[in-house]
C-alpha cells in the first residue's frame, strides 16, 4: 500500500508540471503574439505617417517649385536654312510600309523621300513646364490685358500652294515684321513661328529661333502631305508667333488665321501678308459645363475610389469650335495637394466621355473630414500652353451640392455615389 500512494503522488506531480508547462507556453505565446500584433500596428502606422509626410513635401514642391523653368537648350541657329514640315500620310513614291508622324520636328532639304519618323498619337497631355493652375490663371489674365491694349502687333509674310499631284500643301513662312519687343525698356525680341492646319491639328511644325530682332526673316517651307484638293476649302492656316525665353514661359506675340476656302492655289506662290492679332479670346460667356463625378470611400483599406465618367457642353476653346479635354484630379489635405492623378485627352469633343477610375490613399486615421478633391477640367494644345475650362472641389468646406456630395459619401461607405457638378471659373 506503501509502494502505490507513493507512485500515485509522483504521478500527480508530473501531471501537475506538465500541466504548467503547458500553461506556461500558452502564456508565452499569448505575450509573443501580442508583441508581434503591436509591432505591426506600430509599422502600419509608422508607413502611413511615412507616406502621408512624403505626399506632402511632394505637394508642396510641386505648387512652390519654379514652375516656369525650362529646358536651358538653345533650340535655334543663326544659320538661314530651308526646311520641310512632316505629316502622317506617306508622300507619293515613297515607301508604303513606312508610318509618319505629324510633325515634332522637321527634315531639311526637298525631298519627300526625307520625312521619315514613327506614328504616334498622343493620348496623355505633356504638362507644359510644371504649370499649375494658378499660374494658367495668372497668366491668362496677363494675355487678356494685352489683348486689351491697343498696340500693334506687326504683320507675318508668307506664301501658299498645292501640289494636286503629290497631294501636298506647300507652306512658305517668309519673314515677321515689325514685332513688339518683349520687354519695351530695354527692347528686343526672339521671334519664331508656329504653324499647324485646321480643324484637324495634324500637321504641325515650327520655324528656328531668330535672336534679337523685331523683323526676322525666316525663308522656311513646309510641305505637308495628304492634303488633297477636296480638302482645301475646308483647311486653315493657323499661325502662332512667339517670343522664346530660355529662363521661362515663351511669350505669345499673336497669331494669324488664314482660311484656304478662298484663293485657288493650283501652281500659285503669290506673297501674303497679313496683320499679327492678339491671341484667340475663348468664348467665356457660354458657361464652363458639368462634370459627372464618381466617389466611393473604403475605411477599411484608407482609400477614396474616384470615377471620371463624363462631361457636358463644355465651352469651344478652339478656333475649329471643339475641345481637346482632360480632367486633372488633385487630393487636398487641410488645402494641401498631396497627390494627383489625370485623365486620357479626348479630341475634338465638348461632351467628352471618360470612364476613367482612380484610387487615392488617404492619410491613416484621418478619414475624410480634412480631406477634399479638386477637379480642374482642361483644354490639351501641343502648339501652346494648356488652359483651364473650368475647375470643381467637393468637400466638406464647400458649398451646396458639393458638400452634400461628400457628406454623402462618408456616411455611405461601400458605395459608389454619382452626382453631376457645374464647372466653375
Amino acid at each position: 500500500m506503501a509502494i502505490c500512494s507513493s507512485t500515485v503522488h509522483k504521478l500527480l506531480i508530473s501531471s501537475v508540471a506538465v500541466s504548467g508547462i503547458v500553461f506556461g507556453c500558452f502564456v508565452f505565446l499569448v505575450g509573443m503574439t501580442a508583441v508581434v500584433y503591436q509591432c505591426y500596428r506600430r509599422r502600419v502606422m509608422q508607413n502611413a505617417q511615412n507616406r502621408l509626410s512624403s505626399a506632402i513635401k511632394k505637394g508642396l514642391q510641386e505648387s512652390n517649385s519654379g514652375s516656369f523653368q525650362k529646358n536651358m537648350s538653345i533650340r535655334s541657329s543663326t544659320k538661314i536654312m530651308t526646311s520641310k514640315g512632316t505629316s502622317p500620310i506617306t508622300p507619293p513614291g515613297g515607301e508604303a510600309s513606312v508610318d509618319r508622324i505629324p510633325m515634332m520636328g522637321f527634315t531639311s532639304g526637298h525631298s519627300p523621300e526625307q520625312a521619315h519618323c514613327v506614328k504616334a498619337e498622343m493620348h496623355v497631355e505633356q504638362e507644359k513646364d510644371g504649370a499649375t493652375p494658378e499660374k494658367e490663371d495668372a497668366l491668362r489674365d496677363r494675355n487678356v490685358v494685352s489683348h486689351e491694349r491697343p498696340t500693334k502687333l506687326g504683320s507675318l509674310t508668307f506664301s501658299v500652294s498645292h501640289d494636286e499631284q503629290k497631294c501636298a500643301l506647300i507652306v512658305t513662312i517668309v519673314k515677321a515684321d515689325e514685332l513688339p519687343p518683349r520687354d519695351p525698356s530695354l527692347g528686343g525680341c526672339d521671334p519664331y513661328v508656329k504653324l499647324q492646319l485646321l480643324p484637324e491639328k495634324k500637321h504641325k511644325c515650327k520655324t528656328r529661333v531668330l535672336r534679337k530682332t523685331l523683323s526676322p526673316t525666316y525663308d522656311e517651307t513646309f510641305t505637308f502631305y495628304g492634303v488633297t484638293s477636296n480638302q482645301i476649302p475646308t483647311t486653315t492656316l493657323h499661325f502662332v508667333v512667339l517670343c522664346f525665353d530660355r529662363f521661362s514661359r515663351d511669350e505669345i506675340i499673336g497669331e494669324v488665321i488664314y482660311p484656304l476656302s478662298g484663293p485657288d492655289l493650283e501652281g500659285k506662290d503669290v506673297l501674303i501678308t497679313r496683320e499679327i492679332t492678339p491671341r484667340h479670346l475663348k468664348f467665356r460667356n457660354q458657361g464652363h459645363g458639368e462634370l459627372l463625378v464618381s466617389l466611393c470611400y473604403q475605411p477599411a483599406a484608407n482609400r477614396l475610389g474616384v470615377v471620371v465618367l463624363k462631361a457636358r457642353n463644355l465651352p469651344k476653346m478652339d478656333i475649329s469650335g471643339l475641345s481637346d479635354p482632360y480632367v486633372k484630379i488633385y487630393l487636398m489635405y487641410n488645402g494641401q495637394r498631396i497627390a494627383k492623378k489625370k485623365t486620357h485627352v479626348k479630341k475634338r469633343t465638348l461632351n467628352p466621355v471618360f470612364n476613367e477610375s482612380f484610387l487615392f490613399d488617404v492619410p491613416y486615421n484621418e478619414g475624410l473630414q480634412n480631406i477634399s478633391l479638386e477637379l480642374l477640367v482642361l483644354d490639351w494644345d501641343r502648339m501652346t500652353k494648356n488652359e483651364v475650362i473650368g475647375r470643381l472641389e467637393i468637400g466638406l468646406k464647400c458649398e451646396g451640392q458639393e458638400a452634400s456630395h461628400w457628406s454623402e459619401v462618408i456616411n455611405c461607405p461601400r458605395k459608389q455615389i454619382a452626382e453631376w457638378h457645374k464647372l466653375q471659373d
